[in-house]
């Protein structure tokens, strides 16, 4: 094998250049990288950074990578623990809450969201969406 190369497709969760920034609400940041038919955000949580009750059409998959927060969703506030996962359908109203110590959390969305494909802040065009 040759020396060690960098390639375009390696990523890095702690890189602060990561994809494209937006500012979902008070003390919840993201980093979207978007793929063909895939979206990945990751999202940080000051501790205890709160997000509206929410939703959109696409199907969401979450890995809670550091700290602890309270996901809420279907009715029901469940405790998640680092390397917790979580399912949430397309249109599910959900909202998550952080814990003392803030959390970093992978977002996975299939399809990507369209209103995520350009830097900004909110939760997109699904502001419109918000339950609460």
């Amino acid at each position: 094998m040759s020396a060690v190369q960098s390639a375009a497709w390696k990523f890095n969760l702690h890189d602060p250049s990561l994809g494209l920034p937006r500012n979902l609400t008070e003390g919840i940041n993201t980093r979207i990288v978007c793929g063909e038919h895939v979206m990945l955000s990751v999202v940080r949580l000051d501790p205890g950074a709160k997000s509206s009750l929410h939703h959109h059409p696409e199907e969401q998959w979450g890995v809670l990578l550091e700290g602890s927060c309270v996901r809420v969703q279907g009715g029901l506030e469940v405790e998640m623990n680092k390397g917790d996962f979580w399912h949430t359908p397309g249109n599910m109203p959900h909202g998550i809450k952080a814990g003392p110590n803030g959390a970093l959390i992978l977002d996975v969305f299939a399809p990507p969201r369209p209103e995520y494909k350009t830097p900004g802040a909110g939760y997109g065009s699904g502001e419109g969406a918000k339950v609460e």
